[in-house]
């Protein structure tokens, strides 16, 4: 019997075949094989939202194929990604591929490992229809958004704009931290730090904390409140009043889901969320880690989720690791078990590495840079998550100088437990250093080195990195694991958002455009009302609302406001700032502004249409450096001036330096290395229409030589004259159009000899 499995992936396919062995046939459908048409909304919101989803461009061929393996099959197993999204593209590839309803078989695995796989191909079920209407709700509710306000957005802030539901809370997070920055009025405040001596001539440092009756905290507010403490310390001697000791346990955090594997990675690897997941994504599929340690490997779990789920059996492989690396008094008493938080899909297991024993160190060599880093981190992390805790021997020194009081505290490692592996790190831009105090006894008297009064003033709030917008997201219920990475990257791509460094920049452009949907979609902007739709679209998993329940709730409300949206406002009502450049037009001599055109953002004058200048920008938003003169000599044959290099659209090419007085351009062009038939010069390639290469005699158009096919410098054997390339085709043809010469050239001859 032929069984076929249908992955998304093309790298799983070998990998999951070599599990299988014969009678398995393994090919993949390369994601999705339907969607929503481009061209159209593709949802009829007056008929149910009948959804009208059409085969993707471009993959014809590959459905014309897979509908031939399916129609030899006697059995069809269908292997797509373990979430709604690979539960839908199962579902597309049913209606798509015709598959049978007696053939269907749906298996899931969460690691790319052959116990998984065996295992799953004995638990076939059937598609899961309540995932797929949760991804198409999903789906048709984001189409819905952005096919009918991306409209709306043409009309009053700029053509060729485009929206989206998440995409606009995304923005408006980082629109309102701009606005928090710009409001914020900086306070002033004082420290006092005393360097201190011990009996033993140890010295270590304390801070002023208050007062030394109640020993309660006191603010210093200005210079005159730190100079009464220094005062008063001047004429005072540092006395130690107390010190307490004691021991403060640390335990480690859980292994990652998806937003925190992409929180940490921000942070210690440097990673933007989308190069996270397409790294973890070829670690999920598998490596080719060598004969000895068994070929083709998934090396990680699936890595969309956000359960803390751990198997038994992979918590098991990392108590035997762990007491044989570290010993047994680095595994807890019991067994570390995490609870997800409310909310959680718990469909599949965190992300860990697939075997443990596999230590990255010992692979390194089979992984890319990127790779070994991001599976070290989930690697570590995972270990550390199952020992036992860190135990801290902690220190308090209260130290008292007339009637204030200073104090010093600090911690050393007594047991490092997890964090002989991995400790995690913050968003916060300095840590707040720990002191290791020499011995200190009560009662003793400190010698003084320097007090040292300082000022300082309060920050406003740091503006969001992708690690603390995707955790404040997660905070607040919007998006989902799988989504992050995608809104994150819409919003820079389309304009709204803008990096500086690790940094999130709102533009212009996103400001305008978040106060106009605060204004008038302000259920499509709204924090709680966006975190309560991922809501019910998970509960259409859950089988407790229906796919049309939850978005004829939605629409009814959209609609009202797109309406009066539409009526009340209009493009005169709307005015984008204007984002000016360094660059002064040498035209007029006005500073020039930056426009957005169709192939990107330029420098234009200001005084535009009595100036009508324009000029290139970088991706830095500057000028380009001006062209230099080209290494020849070659002088503008309509005004005799200086030809320059110039770039454009489709390359580099010779402009006059007159420009624009006179627009004489000429094509740089490459010899062939071979010589004309009809007057001896080179001939060179040049490009016509639509960029399409030719071939010509360099001094053409005195000389009349041209050609599509490809000058060789073989003779033809029957009358002598050039043979030629044949465009197209691996076929050499005569010249003359009086001999009929044909010849074919081996597959390997792809040259131009």
């Amino acid at each position: 019997m032929q069984k076929l499995v249908i992955v998304e992936s093309p790298t799983k396919a070998p990998t999951i075949k070599g599990y299988l062995g014969s009678g398995y046939k393994v090919v993949a459908s390369k994601g999705h094989v339907r969607d929503l048409p481009k061209s159209t909304l593709g949802v009829d919101v007056d008929n149910d939202f009948e959804a009208h989803y059409i085969n993707i461009r471009g993959k014809g061929e590959l459905i014309r194929e897979l509908k031939k393996e399916v129609k030899a099959a006697d059995k069809v197993f269908l292997a797509t990604d373990p979430d709604r999204e690979g539960e839908a593209i199962s579902w597309h590839l049913v209606n798509a591929l015709s598959i049978a309803p007696e053939k269907v078989n749906r298996i899931t695995f969460n690691e790319l490992t052959k116990t998984a796989v065996k295992e799953a191909i004995k638990k076939p079920r059937a598609i899961d229809m309540n995932l797929v209407n949760s991804q198409q709700a999903r789906r048709l509710l984001d189409r819905i958004v952005g096919y009918k306000l991306s409209p709306f957005l043409w009309k009053t802030v700029r053509s060729g704009l485009s929206a989206g539901r998440v995409q606009s809370v995304a923005t408006r997070i980082v629109v309102e931290r701009e606005a928090e920055i710009r409001a914020f009025v900086p306070k002033e405040y004082w420290t006092v730090d005393a360097s201190l001596v011990t009996p033993e001539t140890k010295t270590f440092t304390a801070k002023f904390y208050g007062l030394a009756a109640d020993s309660s905290k006191l603010d210093l507010n200005c210079e005159k409140d730190a100079a009464a403490v220094v005062a008063e310390a001047n004429v005072n001697p540092f006395i130690v009043r107390d010190v307490k000791k004691g021991q403060k346990f640390k335990n480690p955090s859980p292994p990652f889901i998806t937003s925190t594997l992409q929180q940490e990675a921000s942070r210690k690897l440097n990673f933007q969320s989308q190069r996270t997941m397409k790294v973890a994504q070829e670690l999920y599929e598998g490596i080719n880690l060598g004969s000895e340690l068994g070929g083709v490997q998934g090396l990680i779990t699936y890595m969309r989720t956000d359960s803390l789920r751990i198997a038994d059996e992979a918590r098991a492989a990392a108590r035997d690791y762990i007491t044989e690396r570290f010993g047994d008094k680095y595994y807890p008493e019991n067994p570390r078990i995490y609870k997800a938080k409310s909310g959680a899909q718990d469909a599949h297991e965190a992300i860990r590495p697939a075997r443990a024993a596999i230590e990255p160190q010992k692979i390194k060599s089979r992984l890319t840079s990127d790779q070994y880093r991001l599976y070290k981190l989930i690697w570590d992390r995972f270990i550390a998550s199952q020992m036992a805790s860190a135990e801290l021997s902690t220190v308090q020194v209260d130290i008292t100088s007339g009637k204030y009081l200073f104090r010093s505290s600090g911690y050393t490692v007594k047991f490092p437990g997890y964090m002989a592996v991995y400790e995690e790190s913050t968003d916060e831009a300095e840590k707040e250093k720990t002191t290791r105090l020499p011995q200190i006894t009560e009662g003793s008297t400190l010698g003084v080195q320097k007090i040292t009064p300082e000022q300082h003033f309060t920050e406003p709030p740091a503006r969001y990195t992708e690690a603390s917008l995707i955790k404040f997201m997660e905070e607040k219920g919007i998006g989902r694991p799988s989504t992050y990475s995608t809104i994150i990257t819409l919003i820079v791509s389309r304009g709204y958002v803008k990096r500086q460094g690790k940094t999130l920049h709102p533009t212009p452009l996103g400001e305008v455009t978040t106060k106009l949907i605060c204004e008038k979609f302000p259920d499509v902007a709204d924090y709680q009302f966006t975190a309560m739709m991922e809501n019910k679209l998970d509960s259409i998993e859950d089988g407790e609302y229906t796919m049309n329940e939850v978005l004829s709730a939605f629409y009814d409300g959209f609609k009202r406001e797109l309406d009066h949206a539409f009526e009340s406002v209009s493009k005169d009502d709307i005015e984008l700032p204007v984002e000016e450049t360094d660059i002064i037009c040498e035209k007029c001599g006005a500073k020039m502004i930056v426009k957005e055109g169709r192939f990107g953002k330029f420098a234009a004058c200001p005084n535009y249409p009595e100036c009508k200048n324009t000029k290139p920008l970088t991706k830095e938003g500057k000028a380009p450096e001006e062209p230099k003169k080209p290494e020849t000599d070659m002088k503008c044959e309509k005004c005799g001036a200086d030809m320059v290099l110039r770039s454009g659209r489709f390359g580099s090419f010779y402009a006059c330096s007159a420009y624009p007085t006179c627009k004489f351009t000429k094509q740089i062009t490459k010899p062939l290395g071979v010589k004309c038939p009809d007057c001896g010069s080179d001939i060179v390639t040049k490009f016509g229409k639509n960029r399409t290469m030719f071939y010509s005699c360099e001094k053409y158009p005195d000389c009349k030589f041209s050609s599509w096919d490809m000058p060789t410098n073989g003779k033809c054997p029957v009358c002598g004259d050039m043979l030629m390339k044949k465009k197209g085709r691996n076929q050499l043809v005569c010249r003359s159009e009086k001999c009929s010469y044909k010849a074919e050239l081996p597959a390997e001859a792809e040259s131009d000899k």
